[in-house]
């Protein structure tokens, strides 16, 4: 293809003056391929890694191809919605929003989006009043048909968009509930940074006859990201990445955990280190995530602590360093996270930290990327001195394998064996015998018993359960077990 600018793909002198106001000259390769086959009318399933610039990708077009339908009209009726756009996440529908409003300023064209997290009242105003670029979670567009303030028999292009993060958060029955919606004859999108078998099912149903687009190879990290890994235990990551911020003095820096939990405590914790932190994940209201967003795109953080839910969707320029805290157990997850660094053929860095109990995830990152991921060292960072605050029996335990279980027999029936109590409340003789048997079992279990006729309560459990070394037990019938059972409590 030839074109090598905006101003070669055909796009309406209002939409080049506003991608020009935002500093747009030359088109990224998502761009130069989808924009063409997206004014034609064409059903598109674009495959591009997250920072590629997928989303002007089909803003732009839609917005050229609305373009003449645009009035200024306040009758809601003019204002029919003609293009839905469904994201998996609130962050990542503002996030599309925001470029189709940038874009199409000069076009006269409505648009809004609506996600959950707040009172549905404050958006049912606005899309009443008619508008004509839907953006919308598809849970809250759900609840918007519900209210019947949502119309969608002309709409005209449908995207949807990180169509394997919809995926992976169980939308694709609401998705089908939406789509039954729609009118039959109408224009195609999907977008994914990855194709699965079961996202090419899905764009089986709704695509017809579509246009492959592919600028990465799949399941690629950006290449703009160098990567490196830290070998540090679970204990001493906290202070790791404090020494990292601090030595290098570095701000917005996103840093992800797998839990909402996790992600609050580690805010909280970083805050006590004097480190400017916020965390963003599920749990917080949107008025919340929205303020931590705010300040983080502003700089007025040194850490976000996020949970998957930013993965995608968190859009900064530069942003400079991201770290892996904890290691995700979905490969894939580790190229959307760091996919928010190196945006758009920029450079940046991610971290990883990886616990002895973590090496698998970060076996399999390796082997989905093809590559190893290079071993780092902190300069002046003393992993004994960072455990200090730990308990002895922590410090000591820092690097060596996980103890054995302190009682895998209790394990192995699944509860612990009831003491037997007299009046008095202290172990009966019996219940001694038996502690002192069992003790004498667990040392050597091929052992012959001191007393065949008549076994602990606790050996014939773990015999009746068939967990005997030698394998040679039969199984005792739970009646007998049980009349055994009573035998010994009684003794």
């Amino acid at each position: 293809m030839s074109a090598t600018t905006f101003d070669d793909l055909g796009l309406s002198r209002e939409v080049l003056r506003a991608v020009s106001e935002a500093g747009y000259t030359i088109p990224t390769p998502i761009q130069l391929r989808a924009i063409p086959l997206v004014l034609a009318g064409r059903d598109v399933m674009g495959g591009a890694q997250t920072g590629t610039g997928k989303t002007a990708g089909f803003a732009l077009p839609i917005l050229q191809r609305l373009q003449p339908q645009a009035n200024t009209s306040p009758s809601p009726a003019r204002h029919p919605v003609r293009a839905l756009i469904l994201a998996p996440t609130r962050e990542l529908a503002i996030q599309v929003e925001e470029a189709v409003k940038e874009y199409g300023k000069y076009t006269n064209l409505r648009s809004t989006c609506v996600y959950g997290g707040v009172d549905i009242k404050q958006q049912l105003a606005i899309v009443r009043a008619g508008v004509e670029i839907l953006v919308a979670t598809p849970g809250r567009l759900l609840d918007h048909i519900e209210h019947k303030s949502v119309n969608l028999g002309q709409v005209e292009v449908f995207v949807l968009d990180e169509a394997d993060r919809m995926l992976d958060m169980g939308f694709i029955p609401d998705i089908k509930r939406i789509m039954a919606l729609l009118p039959k004859k109408r224009q195609n999108l999907l977008f994914s940074a990855t194709f699965s078998h079961e996202i090419k099912k899905l764009a089986d149903t709704l695509l017809n006859e579509p246009q492959l687009i592919e600028v990465a190879p799949r399941n690629t990290a950006a290449e703009g990201v160098v990567q490196t890994a830290y070998r540090c235990p679970q204990d001493a990551k906290r202070a790791l990445l404090a020494h990292i911020v601090r030595t290098r003095n570095v701000w917005q820096v996103l840093c992800f955990v797998r839990t909402k939990h996790g992600a609050s405590r580690l805010a909280r914790q970083l805050e006590k280190d004097g480190l400017a932190t916020s965390a963003i994940h599920g749990d917080k209201t949107q008025i919340a995530r929205l303020e931590a967003l705010e300040a983080f795109k502003e700089g007025r953080l040194q850490v976000l602590v996020a949970t998957d839910v930013a993965a995608r969707g968190l859009d900064i320029d530069d942003m400079p360093l991201v770290v892996n805290y904890e290691l995700p157990h979905v490969p894939e997850d580790y190229i959307h996270r760091i996919g928010r660094t190196g945006r758009a053929g920029a450079s940046g860095e991610a971290i990883s930290f990886c616990s002895p109990e973590e090496e698998k995830y970060l076996a399999d990152i390796e082997k989905l990327l093809k590559k190893t991921i290079p071993i780092a060292l902190a300069d002046n960072f003393d992993l004994g001195e960072a455990a200090a605050h730990l308990p002895r029996e922590r410090r000591e335990s820092l690097g060596k394998p996980a103890a054995a279980p302190r009682n895998p027999r209790a394990e192995a029936r699944g509860h612990d064996r009831r003491t037997v109590r007299s009046s008095t409340g202290e172990p009966t003789r019996a219940n001694e015998r038996e502690r002192d048997r069992d003790a004498a079992y667990a040392k050597n279990p091929d052992q012959p018993l001191q007393n065949p006729g008549q076994p602990t309560q606790s050996v014939l459990m773990h015999r009746a359960h068939g967990a005997h070394p030698a394998g040679k037990a039969k199984p005792v019938p739970a009646l007998l077990m049980k009349r055994r059972t009573r035998e010994v409590e009684n003794a």
